[in-house]
């Protein structure tokens, strides 16, 4: 009896709880602001995590208008880790080829100071 009591008012406290999930306004915000970023570093359709993290974002404020809020902020969350990863993704791209043509211009150098000697 007790136990049929506990589950009830446990089921019906999980149903409340779901009810009152709050809009992820700030979880938007961050997942627009990250998209944004990768963008402003070079990211492009060319970054495949871009485009997962523009479509997620896209279904976060679909959820948002619809107010399934839970999705929406599972889908955002998403969203803002995809922009992120296409963001480091084009910066350690960039980076390395930075590396790259700065260990070019050293070995011209020693080259260089080679023929010198």
């Amino acid at each position: 009896m007790i136990n049929r009591f506990l589950c009830a008012v446990l089921a019906l406290l999980a149903l409340t709880a779901c009810a009152n999930d709050p809009a992820p306004t700030e979880q938007m915000r961050l997942s627009e602001q990250a998209v944004t970023q990768a963008r402003a570093v070079g990211a492009d359709e060319q970054v495949p995590e871009l485009v997962l993290a523009e479509d997620k974002l896209k279904r976060a404020q679909a959820a948002m208008a619809a107010e399934a809020f839970k999705e929406a902020r599972v889908l955002a969350e998403q969203a803002e880790l995809d922009a992120r990863l296409a963001e480091a993704r084009v910066v350690t791209a960039k980076s390395q080829e930075q590396l790259s043509e700065l260990s070019k211009r050293i070995n011209r150098l020693r080259r260089q100071l080679g023929d010198l000697q």
